[in-house]
């Protein structure tokens, strides 16, 4: 017989696979007190099945529950979003006119939408809005949730309100179980509230850093033709050294924006005669890119690969085939007719290495097959999402394409692993792998998609070169390895991609001849290892602070003579520097020798050569370097060797 004075109990499994039982209705709060004091002074949230939630949320049996902490990386999304939310409420303390958008969190912070068409927000403004989000703070506001039981009534009264942003995203989420999050005053009124669905900190007082960082303008809903907002950036940390140090990092970035040190040295340009996104290398700029592309070349031919060239544009028929038409048109450039013809510019290189590769029919002993081309190709982008030359609307990729069999698949993942990290060790970059897998919406058998995960983790796990999942994250195709690059402040680039393509092969037929003397299916490779040469030479802009290495620097020595007279000197230096394949200028102005030495490194010259009255009489020369400054007297002889050590 069941005794039903029992209380009915949960059970729910921690991160190490324990189980732990508690009482019905039990929330997080309750979970971490049962597990220890300690734990329940430092919660900040939970992870329930992979999903962050409120430490007040009742918990499920049978779930998997993970109690975040200030030491989880998830607890800042979790600061940060609630940080936003009294941001907006300060706002609309200050102007009651105000109706608010979204305020979702970002990479290192938040922002929020407002509409406030009388009035344009400034800096200024910020020091007053930042005042009044202290004293909310401090009053010790309570976020609390609460769903909302009657969708249709709360949009009428959000339209009441003149809160139409709400209103419109309600009216979307509606059938999502929507709640609302109220900041609550210590005499439990609610003073404000926004349509969220969390999480939140419990008390506006866990807010111990913030900072608001720039205004800029935004269309509702990303589109130029909705209505005009003013969009509030800012950042929130767990402590004010931690601010502090990401204030100095974003310092250090602003310093070395692209568009910035473009400005300085002359990089590149955009035209407004030509077009947004558009970029016009200038020649420093387009001697580096063309030291990569040299080196890109030989290395790519040393590795096996045939170096091809493709046309810009094609019939609109080749994308209806390759899919692009069904799933990539509005971002496809279109041309007029031509011969009763729609042509398009291409988006991709992919359909055009596989025509060159099913020109002919291949034997098994051909394969692999590696084709690789520096590719233009033009997409369409918002011009709000232009950014320099890391977001632009016509880019150069270093796209290569491997047709192989299945069982080469694991060797040539590993060849394009061991490229991929000697073309970075070239540049002294840092890397991270990540393996994305099977998406929610994707094409083919899962017996294909489970042979090319697993030849994808066997191949990372062959070379030793450690990887995180990124779970349904994979191309609608097939799955990937995607690099993450490390700049030298520590920030984040998307890198080299590796994909398997099930979608390509199929549609286009690829067919090659096996050891049967059957026609057999090719497994497709695509890979980029710069990704674009335009936003991986914004990585390298910013990396070394426009500081280029030796081999990518188009003057490499500038020869100071300090007088006229030791002009003749300068000149025979030159010659022999010239000899020996080293780029180098005299400086023949008639300036001081300090301002050429300003000038020279300004321009970001690695070495100098100063030649004067002292020089001459000792046969030696006066060598500086761009940041350690002076490096003393030394023979040419001697200068030679120490930059062919460089090199």
């Amino acid at each position: 017989m069941t005794d039903t004075t029992l209380p009915h109990t949960i059970c729910v499994t921690l991160p190490d696979s324990s189980n732990k039982k508690l009482k019905a209705k039990a929330t997080g709060f309750d979970l971490a007190r049962s597990i220890s004091e300690g734990l329940f002074q430092k919660a900040i949230g939970l992870e329930i099945d992979g999903e962050l939630k409120d430490l007040s949320t009742v918990l499920k049996d049978q779930s998997s529950v993970r109690i975040i902490t200030q030491k989880d990386e998830q607890s800042l999304e979790i600061l940060r979003h609630s940080t936003a939310h009294v941001l907006a409420c300060a706002v609309q303390s200050l102007f009651p006119e105000a109706k608010i958008a979204t305020g979702p969190t970002i990479e290192d912070g938040f922002y929020y939408d407002f509409y406030l068409p009388n009035r344009a927000l400034s800096t200024l403004d910020l020091l007053e809005i930042e005042t009044k989000m202290l004293e909310l703070i401090q009053a010790d506001l309570k976020f609390s949730r609460e769903e909302i039981a009657d969708p249709n009534l709360q949009i009428e009264n959000f339209q009441a309100q003149g809160e139409q942003f709400k209103a419109q995203l309600l009216e979307k989420y509606k059938q999502a179980e929507p709640s609302q999050y109220f900041l609550v005053d210590q005499q439990r009124q609610k003073i404000w509230s926004d349509l969220c669905k969390g999480p939140h900190l419990q008390s506006s007082k866990q807010i111990k850093a913030f900072k608001l960082l720039s205004v800029s303008s935004a269309y509702w809903q990303a589109d130029e033709k909705q209505a005009s907002l003013q969009r509030i950036y800012g950042t929130a940390w767990w402590s004010k050294q931690a601010l502090k140090d990401y204030l100095e990092r974003k310092k250090q970035a602003e310093a070395r924006d692209h568009r910035k040190l473009s400005k300085e040295h002359e990089f590149f340009s955009i035209h407004e005669e030509a077009g947004p996104g558009l970029i016009f290398w200038h020649p420093k700029l387009g001697f580096l890119r063309s030291q990569i592309e040299q080196f890109w070349k030989e290395i790519h031919t040393e590795n096996d690969y045939q170096i091809i060239y493709t046309p810009h544009i094609a019939k609109k028929e080749l994308w209806e085939i390759s899919g692009h038409e069904e799933y990539y048109a509005e971002n496809m450039f279109r041309l007029r007719e031509i011969d009763q013809q729609e042509y398009v510019l291409k988006p991709m290189n992919c359909p055009f290495h596989v025509l060159v590769f099913n020109s002919r029919r291949h034997s098994y002993r051909e394969l692999p097959v590696r084709l690789a081309e520096m590719g233009t190709v033009y997409r369409f982008e918002r011009s709000g999402a232009l950014h320099g030359l890391a977001r632009v609307r016509g880019f150069t990729q270093d796209d290569a394409h491997v047709f192989c069999q299945a069982s080469q698949l694991v060797t040539e993942v590993c060849q394009i692993i061991d490229l991929t990290q000697k073309i970075y060790q070239k540049f002294n970059l840092e890397y991270t792998a990540e393996l994305s897998t099977r998406p929610l919406k994707s094409i083919g058998a899962e017996t294909s998609w489970q042979m090319a995960e697993t030849s994808l983790k066997k191949a990372l796990e062959e070379k030793r070169l450690p990887y995180e999942i990124n779970e349904g994250d994979g191309a609608f195709y097939g799955p990937k390895i995607d690099f993450k690059l490390k700049d030298a402040i520590g920030r984040t680039w998307q890198g080299a991609t590796v994909q398997v393509d099930f979608n390509l092969p199929e549609r286009f037929d690829l067919k090659f001849t096996n050891s049967a003397g059957e026609a057999e299916r090719p497994v497709m490779l695509h890979r980029a290892i710069f990704g674009s040469l335009e936003r991986f030479t914004a990585l390298l802009i910013e990396h070394y602070a426009g500081a280029f290495p030796l081999w990518l620097s188009e003057k490499q020595v500038i020869i100071l003579p300090i007088a006229d007279r030791h002009n003749q000197r300068a000149t025979e230096i030159l010659e022999q520097l010239k000899q020996k394949k080293i780029r180098a200028k005299i400086d023949q102005r008639a300036e001081k020798i300090n301002a050429k030495i300003r000038d020279a490194q300004l321009e970001q010259i690695p070495y100098m050569l100063v030649l004067g009255d002292k020089e001459i009489f000792s046969g030696e020369i006066s060598v500086r370097e761009r940041r350690k400054g002076k490096l003393g007297s030394m023979t040419l002889e001697d200068f030679l060797k120490k930059i062919q050590e460089v090199f």
